[in-house]
């Protein structure tokens, strides 16, 4: 059996002002923030040094699609391509192809609920 999910890669969400939010949460909680939001680093269980991304994204953005949620959560999994094949056996829906960056592979699905969800197979080192 394949190890799937092995923790939290990010929480992205909706804001009519994203740069607004960010400084929010800069200036009330104290997130130290960049383009991108706010990264959290953490070590595995071992000690394996790894992120979990948080990401106001534009109200009007289509990454979320075909969901119309306001809200996507980021798994870590690893071997995302075995993962894949898994899902779709289990007539599991994918949304598009997987697609690779130096810091990881990527692959969505959609759950029950029509949420979309992000599979994330990272390469941590690239991202520090």
């Amino acid at each position: 059996m394949i190890k799937k999910v092995t923790g939290i890669g990010g929480v992205f969400f909706k804001t009519k002002n994203p740069e607004k939010t960010k400084q929010w949460y800069a200036q009330h909680l104290g997130l130290s923030v960049d383009a991108y939001g706010s990264t959290f680093w953490w070590k595995d269980q071992n000690g394996k040094e790894c992120l979990t991304q948080w990401s106001p994204f534009k109200s009007d953005t289509d990454y979320f699609d075909p969901s119309t949620q306001p809200f996507m959560v980021n798994y870590r999994v690893e071997n995302l391509s075995e993962l894949v094949v898994e899902l779709q056996t289990a007539g599991i829906e994918l949304v598009g192809d997987i697609q690779e960056f130096d810091y990881g592979k990527f692959a969505w699905i959609m759950n029950p609920d029509g949420h979309k969800i992000e599979l994330w197979e990272p390469v941590d080192e690239k991202l520090k």
